[in-house]
């Protein structure tokens, strides 16, 4: 079984038998829920196994990247002219995202440009945050977890539940 299977597994089996045990929580028993503890591990157990998966596809692409506080891991590729971004920016750009297979889920070749107004429009958390860190001209890669991206229910359309998200970006216009 490939390591790919067992992650597909344990993403699939773990929460179904953390859900369906009761443990010592007679609270939960009553109620047939999960208690507070057993998710609270769930979910840090899912952060840990998302940031090996993650260190795993930056090693395995060579990449040099940098990991944000909140989790978010970036790579300037070009660096751009300016001041880097901050709120009500109008930034143009064209983009990549796919999931770390390489499964291209979106992206601006069949779109066109996309045009927003940062911390205006509506995006996910963890490319929100990358984009403060580049400034008009810049290129990156952005790595977004699930909890800074779609989180458990993917985006109902080509981002599957707990996906995490790699984004490369090409900022044409910014002010």
């Amino acid at each position: 079984m490939t390591s790919d299977m067992r992650m597909k597994l344990i993403h699939i089996i773990l929460p179904v038998l953390l859900l369906c045990s009761c443990g010592n929580n007679k609270e939960a028993k009553v109620a047939g829920k999960p208690g507070k503890d057993q998710m609270e591990e769930l979910n840090r157990f899912m952060i840990r196994k998302d940031r090996e998966r993650i260190l795993n596809y930056i090693e395995r692409k060579g990449l040099k990247m940098t990991e944000t506080p909140t989790g978010l891991w970036y790579q300037v590729t070009r660096e751009g002219e300016g001041t880097k971004f901050t709120d009500n920016s109008r930034i143009m750009m064209e983009y990549d995202c796919s999931l770390l297979d390489g499964t291209l889920c979106y992206s601006s070749k069949d779109t066109g440009p996309k045009q927003i107004i940062l911390g205006r429009s509506s995006l996910e958390p963890g490319l929100n945050q990358g984009l403060r860190l580049v400034s008009p001209g810049a290129e990156a890669i952005f790595i977004i977890p699930p909890f800074l991206a779609y989180g458990l229910p993917g985006d109902g359309k080509k981002i599957p539940p707990r996906s995490v998200l790699v984004y490369s970006v090409k900022i044409l216009k910014g002010e």
